[in-house]
């Protein structure tokens, strides 16, 4: 599998698949957009060491900033969508104690500096980024005060689940073995920020 994967990430194709992966996932939490990153990273840091796929840490860049760019591109889709839904959409995210609470937490935090940190928390969390960035249209946040944070947080997902396949296959070879080691340090990070994202925020409920 890694062969074939190793394949692909010498082409162009691998970057329009993780792209449009990460896009939607927004959308879809369920895709499997971090772990086509890390089996791409995976794959590449394979073809490095083996010189099978020639500029393997250009791929790895080129990678990340796909993955990143789409990232951000989905929440800015999103955030607009939620922006003008209208009466219907409210209602629905009415409906969603996840979405609900998640605005409510968001409050006023996007518009300091450390509130800011819970968009980047919120894109490692299963389905979070999906959550903050509904919430922050429907909450009419400006758009200055949630893209910024929205690009970090595409950046730092990115950049981490690049580095686990990378890292990974380094460590412990372009295995299977590697592979299931850098998708359950994703899951772990996910489990982590869903934590984090429960808890109560001191500095949003002063504002």
């Amino acid at each position: 599998m890694l062969e074939s994967v190793g394949s692909l990430t010498g082409s162009p194709w691998i970057y329009a698949i993780v792209a449009l992966s990460v896009l939607f996932d927004v959308f879809v939490p369920v895709l499997p957009s971090g772990v086509l990153v890390i089996t791409a990273a995976t794959a590449a840091a394979a073809g490095t060491a083996t010189g099978e796929i020639p500029h393997g840490v250009p791929d790895l860049l080129f990678l990340t900033l796909s993955a990143a760019t789409a990232s951000v591109l989905g929440d800015l889709v999103a955030y607009r969508l939620a922006w003008r839904g209208g009466e219907r959409l409210d209602r629905a995210i009415a409906r969603s104690r996840r979405l609900t609470t998640a605005q409510e937490r968001l409050g006023g935090a996007l518009a300091r500096s450390s509130g800011g940190l819970l968009v980047i928390i919120a894109r490692f969390a299963p389905a979070g980024r999906s959550v903050v960035s509904f919430a922050a249209g429907t909450a009419h946040r400006r758009v200055r005060e949630f893209l910024p944070w929205s690009a970090l947080a595409g950046v730092a997902w990115a950049a981490y689940s690049v580095a686990l396949g990378y890292f990974g296959a380094q460590w412990l070879g372009a295995s299977w073995l590697s592979t299931v080691v850098s998708l359950l340090a994703l899951v772990g990070a996910g489990i982590v920020a869903a934590y984090v994202m429960r808890r109560p925020v001191p500095e949003a409920q002063e504002a």
